[in-house]
């Protein structure tokens, strides 16, 4: 008898009338697809444009698992090492930081530096990819790269020049950050720590990092994934926020700023895509590798790397389960993993039940309130662990 998504159903199609106007989820389980439905609009303002199971969604911090995998393909193919200084393929990056504040990723407002660290000195040239990855490099989460990388993006395509400009600021910039702690002694989620590693694949492949994601990641597994979409195919794209530093309504650029402000295209955020391409990543990992990874190293990205205090646990680019979480699905085994984007996209895989579950709403929509989107992810996950059991 087939699974009863009946609650699922009822579940997303009322957040489609509050949490977000347009919601896409797909679930896959031994390789079998067993729902792939969409709910909402894309017009909220006309009531019009069905959502649909390929309605593409700005992924955010999804992003970040594809600059992962990208990189890893790379250690895989010997081109680089797990464990290896950062500043071996960003000689930038290295040299003596001092340890000072930060910015409040949500309000941008400044952060003082923590006194158990305060003042000291990091020599950056220590600091590894496993702790860009594992968020425990000592990096900002946040700072306001977009401030600092050009004038504010226009509605029309950016050139190459632009590109590279905006993304020479940045490395620039981030080269000359304070840290918040010693490595490895602490934890802080870092966008700014995927926005290097962004900038390392780029270096290692030879090639822009939407080149080197369509190359290494993206066409080997058949993926309809983009930094900054094409005009054709903005039509399928959900909105996002009336974002006041634009000043216009998003839909086709990326939402986060920091990802606007380099070109679109950074390792943190600026893809986009539909619910079968993640849930096509997630089988990548699910598979031990499928041939472009190795199992042991889909087992290394996949397996418990560091605990923060606060009981985050993370792999390889991965969030692991983590039962404070409720975004982290305890509805699925402890052997799970998955990710969250800041839109109010997430995957989430569990390898002991073979379970992919790729949930896209653009919650943004409605402004950055988190309270809708933090509770929708438990209750969706919770109703397709019922009613596969």
């Amino acid at each position: 008898m087939p699974p009863d998504f009946s609650r699922l159903t009822e579940i997303l199609s009322s957040a489609a009338e509050t949490v977000a106007p347009a919601i896409a989820c797909r679930v896959e389980k031994d390789g079998h697809l067993l729902f792939d439905a969409a709910f909402g609009v894309l017009n909220p303002a006309s009531s019009t444009g069905s959502a649909q199971p390929d309605t593409i969604f700005d992924l955010a911090s999804l992003t970040k698992l594809f600059t992962t995998t990208a990189f890893l393909r790379l250690v895989e193919a010997g081109g680089v090492a797990i464990d290896q200084p950062v500043a071996e393929v960003i000689p930038e990056f290295g040299g003596q930081r001092i340890i000072g504040g930060s910015e409040d990723p949500i309000s941008k407002r400044p952060l003082p530096a923590n006194p158990r660290y305060s003042g000291q000195i990091i020599d950056a040239s220590t600091i590894t990819f496993r702790q860009l990855l594992t968020h425990t490099a000592g990096l900002p989460a946040w700072r306001s790269l977009y401030r600092m990388c050009g004038p504010v993006p226009s509605t029309q395509p950016p050139t190459a020049a632009d590109i590279a400009r905006r993304h020479a600021s940045a490395l620039d910039a981030i080269a000359g950050f304070p840290f918040l702690y010693p490595p490895s002694a602490d934890y802080v989620y870092s966008d700014v720590g995927l926005i290097l590693l962004g900038f390392a694949v780029e270096r290692l492949h030879g090639a822009r990092l939407d080149a080197a994601i369509h190359d290494l990641v993206g066409a080997p597994l058949g993926l309809s994934i983009h930094y900054n979409p094409p005009a054709p195919i903005h039509s399928r794209i959900a909105p996002t926020e009336d974002d006041p530093w634009r000043q216009r309504r998003l839909r086709g650029e990326v939402h986060d700023e920091n990802a606007a402000g380099l070109g679109g295209i950074a390792g943190h955020a600026g893809l986009f895509g539909v619910t079968a391409d993640l849930c096509r990543l997630g089988a990548l990992y699910l598979r031990g590798g499928e041939g472009l990874l190795s199992p042991a190293l889909v087992a290394e990205s996949t397996r418990l790397q560091n605990v923060s205090v606060d009981g985050v646990r993370r792999g390889l680019g991965w969030l692991l389960r983590s039962d404070p979480d409720p975004s982290c699905s305890t509805a699925f085994s402890t052997a799970s993993f998955g990710h969250t984007g800041y839109t109010g996209t997430s995957l989430w895989c569990d390898p002991l039940q073979d379970i992919a579950v790729a949930l896209f709403t653009n919650r943004v929509y409605h402004g950055r309130e988190p309270q809708g989107i933090a509770t929708l992810r438990p209750q969706v996950h919770a109703s397709i662990a019922d009613a596969l059991m």
